[in-house]
């Protein structure tokens, strides 16, 4: 049989009742406590305390302090009004279970409504990051597309230029055949003349003979003269095609190529190869499942709740060199740091972890309030206050409700304040 209690001390304004509920050397916790409109029960075994209202209050602003031995309530009154009594005076059994009843079928109504809400509200926090994760795909796309109309446009820009030059390369040489051609006709020119005044005698010599010229042989030619006079073309000129190539990786053109994106394929890969190579030999002393980054994050989680923090790092390490990209290994290492006293590692990690979390969506706030608060507190067991009450001004900002690290940022002010007084 549990044990009323029936000591208790109550008192009311116009809109709100205050109750004090002594419950010395028994341990009491939120789940112990169950209150709707009409309905207040505390159960810690071996008391109870059962009280049905005298009138409705919002069960939803009311709180509960619970502290050295007491608990403290405070309802509020859905309408102001004062009370007679704390509860509802003659009322019979029938009574008080439809009472009773009527507050657990509307605590379960409540609690599926609000299940209902967590789960709407989760749906809309997974399409907003979906849709947030378009949008950076849509940019990354669009840089490619730009880049890709860039590389096109210089390379339209070369081939016309080359065309160009090829242009002025035949024009010039179609002008230098013709200077050619001109030369020519004006020597075929030239020596029909003088063919001609040669054939032509002269007035009152018709009957005077050639003389032959002094030579080898005593011979005479007409066309001496023509063979010195006559000169030969000039050389066609030089003309010279450059042809520039760009280098790559990849046999892909220019134009359709992507240097960026491949060098940092070939970088990731690169550094890929080297984590395996120089793991190798580790690795092949490892079973199947020990080579699972969630594995051996859910051992190292088993491990730091029995408060064993080295084989935890050890854990959480393994997991890095596996994959490195996952922000829960650097968060979860950077606690046990904090518990070892490595406070340059643990804020490390927290960098590390908050730099992976992003973009930040409401998916991710636990665990980018979880990270500022754990670099906070590394800076301010370093006496570095100030960067310490930055993060945990960071964390308050996503979680504005969240009284801890409220209280934690108005102590780290007063050590502050306390600091620059003494200076």
């Amino acid at each position: 049989m549990p044990v009323w209690l029936r000591e208790y001390s109550w008192r009311q304004t116009g809109s709100a009742v205050y109750l004090s509920l002594p419950l010395r050397g028994v341990r009491v916790t939120p789940a112990n406590i169950f209150c709707t409109d009409r309905y207040l029960k505390v159960s810690t075994p071996p008391f109870l305390f059962e009280a049905i209202l005298y009138a409705p209050i919002d069960d939803t602003s009311s709180t509960a302090k619970i502290g050295n031995g007491i608990i403290f309530f405070t309802l509020y009154k859905k309408e102001v009004a004062m009370w007679d009594s704390l509860t509802l005076p003659n009322a019979n059994k029938e009574k008080l279970q439809y009472l009773r009843e009527n507050a657990v079928l509307k605590a379960h109504e409540k609690a599926k409504e609000e299940t209902e809400a967590k789960k709407v509200t989760k749906q809309e926090h997974k399409k907003h990051a979906l849709e947030a994760t378009m949008k950076l795909e849509e940019a990354e796309r669009k840089r490619i597309e730009d880049l890709k109309e860039k590389e096109r446009q210089k390379v339209t820009k070369e081939l016309e230029l080359w065309k160009k030059q090829q242009k002025d390369a035949e024009k010039q040489k179609t002008v230098q055949k013709e200077g050619e051609l001109y030369q020519v006709e004006q020597l075929k020119e030239k020596k029909k003349e003088k063919i001609n005044k040669t054939r032509v005698p002269n007035e009152g010599t018709s009957k005077t003979r050639l003389k032959p010229t002094k030579g080898c042989y005593g011979s005479y030619s007409m066309f001496s003269e023509n063979l010195k006079e006559e000169q030969l073309p000039a050389p066609r000129s030089a003309a010279t095609i450059r042809i520039n190539f760009t280098s790559r990786v990849f046999p892909t053109a220019l134009r359709e190529s992507c240097i960026a994106e491949e060098e940092e394929w070939l970088r990731k890969q690169a550094e890929a190869r080297r984590t395996i190579s120089a793991d190798l030999s580790e690795l092949e002393d490892l079973k199947e499942e020990e080579k699972n980054p969630d594995w051996l994050k859910n051992k190292g989680n088993k491990m730091f709740a029995t408060g064993n923090y080295l084989a935890a790092v050890n854990a959480y390490n393994l997991a890095v060199r596996l994959n490195n990209k996952l922000p829960l290994l650097y968060l979860n290492r950077a606690a046990c740091h904090l518990k070892l006293r490595n406070l340059h590692k643990a804020i490390e990690d927290s960098s590390k972890a908050l730099e992976l979390l992003t973009p930040p969506v409401p998916d991710n706030e636990n665990a980018r309030v979880k990270a500022y608060v754990r670099r906070g507190t590394a800076f301010c067991q370093l006496e570095l206050y100030t960067e310490g009450l930055q993060d945990y001004e960071a964390a308050l900002k996503i979680d504005p409700k969240n009284k801890t690290i409220e209280k934690d940022a108005e102590k780290i002010r007063h050590l502050i304040q306390g600091t620059t007084e003494d200076s």
